[in-house]
């Protein structure tokens, strides 16, 4: 019965680390009583983007990976990636969950997308509109009460120069994670009086415990040397403060882990200038939403970034910049690369790591070439040309 139980723990941690503070949160604690206290106190680890060493739950040898085409390009560029799949062979099926703020009397809602989730395990998400105006009922977004009512406490985005693909800058290679459960985007906010609104910005020593945690076993697994908490303690010295103080109490405990606190706004100006100097970035939900778009920036924009949100249970690979480019939903402009890239990790997550690499190489050698680009790259290339530039370099004449 254990056996079968841990199984179905979340694909990117390893079996030790999933007898660890999680087990608080799963019906697992009824049945295994005999976990001592020692494992019940340890804290979240990772192992995300590498294959992982036990056997996963299959179904036929296949895998099943939920799939939210999303708003603008979204649905575009998740078709690029079911179809690489395709020729490449992939043993994945997709179940997909239509939903969206801006699609009203749609059949499918969060608790669709929530129980898709409890079978798969995993998801690959295009990018959700925002809206600036939500009813008075609505105070978070889809896209925040997803990540609050599934717990995808961990946004991962990685930056990382593009082999051929020449910026400003070509030699970035750093990883922005960004708790994002609380913070400003927790929605506690109010008119006190007309013309005048308070909000209320969130931050708890557990949830920055964790996320401090997550980050300094992300730096280790990685191999990674150093860990920068972005913050503005100098002026919130409450709320920041409690971040920077817990992420330093934190690092404590991984001594052959460089750490150091930046203030934000010198964190942007750094990053322009020499963002080579940074490693892991661990911040507070709102600079995370903003240092991922400049990390974006550094090497060629929001078209070739992949990310993560990753919770106790599940991992939902996304583009790391989160923009549906509405305005040219259906035009056939929008570049694949970043959401692959998510793909390429979401195949690693699912032990499938000969698929990954080959879908890789085909990318990188089709973006060296350079001429098949999209026009965010310099090119003149459509969605479809780049996909199918892919797929002629999987199969090379």
């Amino acid at each position: 019965m254990a056996g079968m139980l841990l199984r179905g723990l979340p694909r990117f941690l390893p079996v030790s680390s999933r007898l660890g503070n999680n087990l608080r949160c799963c019906n697992i604690m009824k049945v295994i009583p005999v976990v001592t206290q020692s494992c019940q106190s340890r804290l979240l680890s990772t192992t995300l983007l590498e294959d992982s060493d036990d056997s996963l739950v299959q179904f036929g040898g296949r895998h099943t990976v939920t799939v939210i085409p999303g708003d603008g390009v979204g649905p575009e560029l998740v078709n690029c990636v079911k179809q690489i799949f395709k020729v490449t062979g992939v043993p994945v099926d997709w179940e997909e969950v239509h939903v969206s703020d801006l699609t009203y009397g749609s059949r499918y809602t969060l608790e669709d997308v929530k129980e898709s989730l409890k079978r798969t395990g995993v998801g690959l998400k295009g990018a959700l509109t925002t809206p600036s105006a939500l009813s008075a009922q609505d105070d978070l977004s889809l896209n925040q009460r997803m990540k609050v009512e599934l717990d995808l406490f961990a946004n991962v985005v990685q930056c990382r120069s593009l082999p051929g693909f020449k910026t400003r800058h070509n030699n970035v290679d750093l990883v922005i994670i960004r708790e994002q459960t609380e913070g400003e985007y927790t929605g506690l906010e109010h008119e006190s009086v007309p013309g005048v609104v308070e909000m209320l910005k969130v931050v708890t020593k557990k949830k920055s415990q964790r996320i401090a945690k997550f980050a300094f076993d992300y730096a280790t697994k990685h191999g990674r040397k150093k860990v920068t908490a972005v913050h503005k303690a100098n002026i919130m010295k409450k709320g920041d403060g409690l971040f920077l103080n817990t992420c330093a109490e934190v690092s404590k405990l991984y001594p052959k882990i460089k750490f150091e606190g930046m203030i934000v706004d010198n964190t942007c100006m750094q990053l322009v200038s020499k963002p080579e100097q940074f490693d892991v970035m661990v911040l507070p939900n709102l600079y995370g939403s903003i240092v991922d778009n400049v990390g974006a920036g550094l090497v060629g924009g929001a078209g070739v970034v992949p990310g993560v949100s990753i919770g106790s249970h599940y991992a939902v690979f996304e583009p790391g910049a989160r923009h549906t480019y509405a305005q040219m939903a259906g035009r056939n402009v929008a570049n694949p690369t970043a959401m692959l890239l998510a793909a390429v990790d979401l195949l690693h997550h699912l032990n499938l790591g000969t698929y990954a690499h080959l879908i890789k190489d085909a990318l990188e050698k089709t973006i060296e070439s350079g001429q098949t680009l999209t026009m965010d790259m310099g090119g003149s290339s459509g969605t479809s040309d780049f996909m199918h530039a892919v797929i002629t370099n999987l199969h090379p004449q």
